[in-house]
């Protein structure tokens, strides 16, 4: 019992962590950077507020709506944008995923009440669904942990000195990512 509840405060503290790095992010770049920075500073933001655990903050009978609301309307905006973008289309299949656990998550969403939330969420969803995402994000995961791997060093030229800003860090930028895609396994889980 403690153990579920102090786990989802270490994924809000995570997710929220997660989308204010991309809130600095967004602050340093322009163009494509920035509104790609935005979605992620939006899904950290919203995976932190879905993982509170209900034995602490019990969400209203009407929380759902506001969740799928704003990421449909995400997923939409990320699909205008995916035309020839892999990683636009990543913020589709999220978004996706977010509308997709608020509605499972709604009250007499397949017949489960919200009941189940005081220990993960209720039961429901759609299996084969939830195991695509499932499998779609270790995937993810385990692509995005590869890319952080160190490269060979390359001789270091007269500019290696160059102090980079926190919000320019490529590095830091694909570890967000890889934390949120981690965190949305462990969501979909307890589906």
């Amino acid at each position: 019992m403690h153990g579920e509840t102090m786990s989802g405060w270490l994924l809000v503290a995570l997710c929220a962590a997660t989308g204010a790095y991309c809130l600095l992010r967004m602050s340093s770049g322009a163009g494509d950077h920035r509104t790609g920075a935005g979605s992620e500073a939006l899904m950290g933001f919203g995976m932190a507020t879905m993982a509170l655990p209900a034995a602490a903050v019990a969400p209203p009978v009407w929380g759902w709506a506001p969740y799928a609301a704003v990421f449909g309307a995400a997923a939409l905006r990320a699909l205008g944008q995916s035309r020839g973008s892999a990683h636009h289309l990543h913020h589709v299949i999220g978004s996706a995923a977010m509308v997709y656990m608020a509605l499972v998550m709604a009250p007499n969403a397949g017949g489960a009440a919200h009941t189940g939330h005081a220990t993960g969420y209720g039961a429901g969803g759609i299996p084969l669904l939830t195991g695509a995402l499932l499998l779609y994000y270790a995937g993810y995961v385990l692509r995005s942990g590869v890319r952080l791997m160190p490269e060979a060093v390359v001789a270091a030229g007269p500019d290696s000195g160059a102090a980079v800003g926190w919000g320019a860090r490529p590095e830091l930028a694909l570890a967000c990512r890889l934390s949120m895609g981690i965190g949305m396994i462990a969501m979909l889980v307890t589906l």
